[in-house]
């Protein structure tokens, strides 16, 4: 049963990265030649650029969905934060597992929000981030409490 759950979030977090291509590919040609490619933690851009830098972050994107599944072929490299035991293995691999399929699902929701912004922004200056940075940042950390909530019950 886990194996189906983890393909379906394979294929999701691979979808994820079609979608994010899709959507700067849909969008590049409609923007003008410079754009904001940083942002103050006020929303204020503070920083212009080519329209080519668009592509960065979906290249960011790729090559952490290839260092994931990396990461996911070889667990037992990974640093736990307890020791794993024969008796606790599966259940703080299951953990990892599921923990870092999540936390990539969360990494790209975050791209993908800044690189909406950040073509919307290109056309408006008064327009604001659809999920507030700081709104973004605590649900890692709230992912992170968690995990290690998971963790401390499963040692």
């Amino acid at each position: 049963m886990e194996n189906i759950i983890f393909t379906a979030f394979d294929i999701f977090n691979f979808g994820l990265v079609v979608f994010f291509w899709w959507f700067t590919l849909k969008y590049y040609k409609t923007l003008p030649e410079r754009i904001p490619v940083h942002f103050d933690f006020d929303g204020k851009a503070d920083n212009f650029g080519n329209k080519k830098y668009s592509f960065l972050i979906p290249i960011i994107g790729t090559a952490l969905f290839c260092f994931f599944a990396y990461a996911l072929r070889h667990l037992e490299t990974a640093n736990f934060p307890v020791e794993i035991t024969d008796k606790n293995r599966y259940a703080q691999f299951l953990i990892m597992e599921i923990f870092i399929r999540w936390l990539f699902v969360l990494i790209m929701l975050i791209f993908m929000n800044g690189q909406d912004y950040m073509f919307r922004h290109s056309f408006d200056e008064n327009v604001k981030p659809k999920v507030p940075l700081f709104t973004a940042i605590l649900s890692v950390i709230g992912s992170l409490i968690i995990v290690f909530i998971f963790v401390a019950i499963f040692k």
